[in-house]
């Protein structure tokens, strides 16, 4: 018998096992990567490599793997495992000078959306008041005014204590900001005014109840701070600045009235209700 024919009949006694582990050898795969994508442990693949050099005779797995390659055993065996792919096609991506084969990619893909989908699961609903929350945090960063402020009463003096006192700031565009007051004076009656202005100074009207103020001009020196000139009938009432706190929890307000004396500061201080 001559010695290609020796070696026909050595890899003919080769199992479909043994084939397909063979056939990715020659792909470029290690014993690891095969593993992986057979669901073997690679004990196993050595194991099954073994048995093929003793059944063909031949000292190296890497060298039997070229023999069949070679002899391409699979297209003349009709009950052997045919290759699926050309080389290039069949080897897995290379990434970081590692193999990755086909099966773990889809599985790390796999895990990829399933994490993605228990992420969407923990967030709706019971952490979307956590999410509102961070957002709302991340945009004072910018625009630490913006949000609900509640007066502390407490700290007005008993006989000019109001019941509640809430200003509210929003952004309304090209400069400009929306201010609301609400009020319940000593006496429990409830006045409201309503404003936008641009902060270039300008006077605008006030709409509301709040009889004593018709028009309002704003400043801003600084993201965190805001100049109100608040008047009746062209002449200014007050001068309010509005500054927040670093930890954007807490607002300054410092009142300056108009009028021929010396004015007298007062401050109060307001609390972010959202």
């Amino acid at each position: 018998m001559a010695a290609s024919d020796q070696v026909a009949a050595s890899l003919a006694a080769l199992n479909d096992r043994e084939v397909e582990i063979l056939r990715l050898l020659t792909a470029g795969h290690t014993i690891k990567s095969i593993a992986t994508q057979l669901g073997r442990s690679e004990a196993s693949i050595n194991e099954r490599l073994r048995d093929a050099r003793r059944k063909t005779g031949v000292g190296s797995s890497r060298e039997l793997a070229r023999l069949l390659h070679s002899q391409k055993n699979w297209d003349r065996n009709p009950d052997l495992t045919p290759p699926v792919a050309p080389a290039e096609e069949t080897r897995a991506p290379i990434r970081n000078g590692r193999v990755w084969s086909k099966g773990l990619l889809a599985m790390l893909t796999a895990l990829s959306l399933a994490t993605a989908g228990l992420v969407a699961l923990a967030v709706h609903p019971a952490h979307q008041a956590e999410l509102q929350a961070a957002r709302m945090t991340d945009a004072t960063k910018t625009t630490p005014l913006a949000g609900r402020w509640a007066l502390d009463v407490a700290r007005i003096p008993a006989e000019e204590r109001p019941h509640q006192v809430t200003i509210a700031f929003a952004p309304a565009g090209n400069g400009r900001w929306h201010t609301v007051v609400d009020m319940v004076g000593p006496d429990g009656a409830a006045q409201h005014a309503e404003s936008t202005a641009a902060t270039d100074g300008v006077p605008v009207p006030i709409s509301g109840t709040m009889a004593f103020i018709d028009s309002v001009a704003l400043r801003q020196p600084e993201p965190g701070t805001l100049v109100m000139t608040l008047g009746k009938n062209g002449a200014p009432v007050s001068t309010r600045v509005y500054a927040v706190a670093k930890d954007h929890r807490t607002m300054t307000e410092t009142i300056i009235w108009a009028g021929g004396t010396l004015p007298k500061l007062e401050t109060t201080t307001f609390h972010r209700v959202d």
